[in-house]
């Protein structure tokens, strides 16, 4: 913090669509040898994973402008239903630390690019928020983990994306769990939202489960209630978060590359989410598949941003 106040007493109204725009307008911190937050947020505009529609590679600009809109210069956000506020600058810092470099056709060196980040990130001490980017940049962040303590991956998406092998590829967007998976430091798997029919074959829910993962589709999630679906989730670990806005229900989001009705809407993953950051300590989280293309009115790369916020504001709440 530069010590100066939060935005209004800078003597700037700063409105939303003023200004350059880092998530949530944080400082800017491109000196990755000189992170000193409590968050630092991390672009990883990488979409050659996908098998379908490409266009996420510009999911960390687009979620980077939405988040302005919770940027209006306040001492952090008033919840009036929770009589809480959330990320008060004057106790949370956030710094944006730019993007890792993306090299066009090199799957291999971009995903190296993204992994050296996180790691500068958690050797600041700093929460690692990275914003995809197609699901497999996932893998590049599970990689960063492998000298902290151990991880359990808890996944909201449509999709598995436990297949291992195909055609020669191993770190695409259907890859990214069956990698976490086969870390020794990756304790388990809670996979929420699974639905409809994906690039995983019958044989990939098998291994999954066989490797340790829990899986629950929507409906499922509605039947047991949200405390339960927690109790599920193994208690006072380190989680590692991973959120594909294709688990969200496209009426809600669809700016995303592989859309598949039937998701959560947002009530659902906040009380989850907020259950999570009571259950357990999060270490990690990036957020993937907002592919603004699909949707000019903007309101998938809002939720991207709306659930980030309010995610964190809950992590850093119930940590005290």
């Amino acid at each position: 913090m530069d010590g100066q106040g939060h935005g209004y007493e800078r003597g700037r109204l700063d409105l939303p669509f003023v200004g350059i725009s880092t998530f949530a307008k944080s400082p800017l911190c491109l000196d990755w040898d000189a992170i000193k937050a409590d968050v630092a947020v991390l672009g990883a505009p990488f979409d050659f994973g996908t098998q379908w529609r490409a266009g996420a590679r510009f999911g960390p600009r687009s979620i980077r402008e939405a988040s302005t809109l919770f940027s209006f210069g306040h001492d952090g956000a008033y919840d009036f239903e929770d009589d809480v506020v959330y990320m008060p600058k004057s106790k949370v810092s956030m710094v944006d630390i730019g993007d890792a470099d993306i090299v066009h056709t090199d799957t291999i060196k971009s995903h190296d690019n993204i992994e050296y980040a996180v790691r500068k990130i958690l050797k600041a001490g700093a929460l690692p928020v990275v914003l995809g980017g197609d699901h497999s940049i996932n893998i590049p962040c599970i990689n960063a983990f492998d000298d902290q303590e151990p991880i359990h991956v808890v996944q909201i998406d449509a999709h598995l994306d436990f297949v291992d092998e195909r055609h020669g590829v191993r770190f695409g967007h259907g890859n990214p769990m069956r990698r976490a998976a086969e870390k020794d430091y990756v304790t388990g798997l809670t996979q929420l939202g699974i639905r409809n029919v994906s690039s995983t074959a019958r044989e990939g829910y098998e291994d999954a489960r066989r490797m340790g993962s829990d899986i629950l589709s929507v409906r499922d999630f509605r039947k047991l209630g949200v405390d339960a679906v927690l109790e599920r989730v193994p208690s006072g670990r380190n989680y590692y978060l991973t959120i594909d806005i294709d688990g969200f229900d496209p009426s809600i989001a669809p700016g995303t590359g592989t859309p598949s009705h039937g998701g959560f809407l947002y009530y659902d993953m906040l009380e989850f989410l907020d259950g999570l950051a009571r259950r357990g300590n999060v270490v990690g989280i990036d957020l993937v598949e907002v592919a603004p293309e699909y949707d000019h009115t903007g309101m998938t790369a809002i939720l991207a941003a709306q659930v980030l916020l309010n995610t964190l504001g809950r992590i850093f709440h119930h940590r005290k």
